[in-house]
């Protein structure tokens, strides 16, 4: 537990990393996040009146979820403490509310409790504040880079108003660079570097939206300059390397995974080659994505076009057996295939239909003319009495035969679409069930 009491003397930055040096310290300061922070919006509202009410901040690292924090208790005149859900539990929560009671008790103000990575902390830990935060003891804010209503329990989610922060734009990082270079006091300032405005560029987009990654850099790069202009190949060198945003398991996972199966749904083939280059670039597993690739084949392609399944399988074959770059290759190839083919969901439509139909309607049995007779005991019983053997019928078809339980008649789940190789599919099942029906009427 930490405590940051902002009415303190103010601390000792020396020896402290750029990008705590250069945390903002007034909302003015505070670069990005207009959605929740520009004029008339709840939350600069409430930094600015000093009337606060427990929040949650969810959003990527590096944008700005502690300094809002921070400004918070700044604007209300509050004591600032915080733990990390990585490190704390109860006892920590426990000894963070009785400080907070002493302090209200002594100079009646409030405290500010900031949970940093608060999606850690499991079930019985988040509701030991809920009493805390009901009674005015504490003002409650977390911090998370997962969603919310996934990972908090619902007790706190109703007592606390979620805000999303963005990622930062380029735009918004190469404004705190330009400030750390001129910055006297907590930057760079002394230093007299200067930076190439395309250099300047190259650094905000390696940091990928994050701010305290775009200082970290920056900081790493004046280590290795010399005062005056900064030397391109030193930028290249030290911003090269910089993976994106992609966290294994987590929120911006399945937003990419999502992004490119509806990309292949939705018919884009740029669309899907870019989530699947984003993904293959943030480290993704291929095989992970081979696999999901054939998902996609039977559940938005089926049997529109057969051939899309195949090229899946081809696919993963080729990233099972020779790996990176060409196994990489082989997937885009099936990706764009895919998203160009015609489009059928209607085998994935029809399993689903008959699974639900198969779980709720109980262990019925099977026709007895569909039975195997293996013995004379099951012949005597009648088991495959009465099967039509299609290969001896006219057109290789038993018309009229049924192969459904007799108590649910003959159901239909598969509706082929009038797309791709399904327009025949649909005409020859047309076909098959008028012939059906005139059987019925002999």
């Amino acid at each position: 537990m930490s405590n940051d009491d902002l009415f303190s003397p103010a601390p000792d930055l020396s020896g402290k990393p750029l990008a705590d040096r250069m945390r903002p310290q007034t909302l003015a300061e505070y670069l990005g996040q207009g959605h929740v922070l520009g004029e008339g919006k709840p939350l600069r509202t409430a930094i600015e009146s000093g009337r606060l009410h427990s929040m949650i901040f969810w959003g990527p690292p590096g944008t700005g979820k502690t300094t809002l924090a921070r400004l918070l208790a700044r604007s209300a005149e509050y004591h600032f403490e915080t733990l990390s859900a990585v490190l704390a539990g109860v006892k920590d929560i426990r000894a963070a509310v009785e400080l907070a009671k002493q302090r209200r008790a002594m100079d009646g103000r409030g405290t500010v409790l900031f949970i940093d990575e608060v999606h850690r902390f499991n079930k019985s830990q988040q509701d030991a504040f809920l009493p805390h935060v009901e009674d005015g003891t504490l003002l409650f804010v977390g911090a998370t880079t997962e969603n919310p209503s996934f990972e908090l329990n619902n007790a706190l989610l109703s007592r606390a108003r979620v805000y999303v922060l963005k990622s930062l734009a380029a735009d918004d990082l190469e404004r705190l660079i330009d400030r750390a270079l001129a910055d006297t006091e907590r930057g760079l300032g002394e230093r007299g570097l200067t930076l190439d405005p395309s250099d300047r560029r190259l650094i905000a987009e390696a940091a990928d939206g994050d701010a305290r990654r775009a200082l970290n850099l920056l900081e790493i790069i004046a280590d290795l300059a010399e005062s005056g202009p900064i030397d391109h190949a030193i930028v290249t060198e030290v911003a090269a390397g910089q993976v994106r945003r992609f966290d294994k398991g987590g929120e911006a996972f399945y937003d990419q995974i999502s992004a490119l199966h509806k990309s292949v749904r939705g018919s884009s083939p740029d669309g899907a080659l870019y989530w699947l280059c984003r993904m293959l670039d943030g480290g993704c597993d291929a095989l992970y994505l081979a696999r999901r690739v054939v998902r996609m084949a039977s559940e938005d392609i089926g049997n529109a076009d057969p051939r899309a399944l195949e090229l899946a399988l081809n696919a993963w074959d080729v990233q099972d057996r020779l790996g990176s770059p060409e196994g990489e290759l082989a997937i885009a190839q099936a990706v764009v295939y895919m998203a160009c083919a015609p489009k059928s969901n209607a085998v994935y439509k029809a399993y689903n239909a008959a699974m639900q139909v198969a779980k709720s309607s109980g262990s019925l049995e099977v026709p007895i003319h569909l039975r195997n007779a293996p013995t004379r005991l099951m012949k005597e019983l009648g088991y495959g009495k009465a099967y039509r053997y299609a290969h001896d019928e006219p057109g290789g078809y038993a018309a009229g035969e049924t192969y459904q339980p007799e108590e649910l008649g003959e159901q239909r789940y598969y509706d082929p679409v009038d797309r791709g190789l399904e327009i025949k599919i649909r005409d020859k099942l047309a076909q098959l069930r008028a012939l059906d029906a005139q059987a019925g009427e002999g």
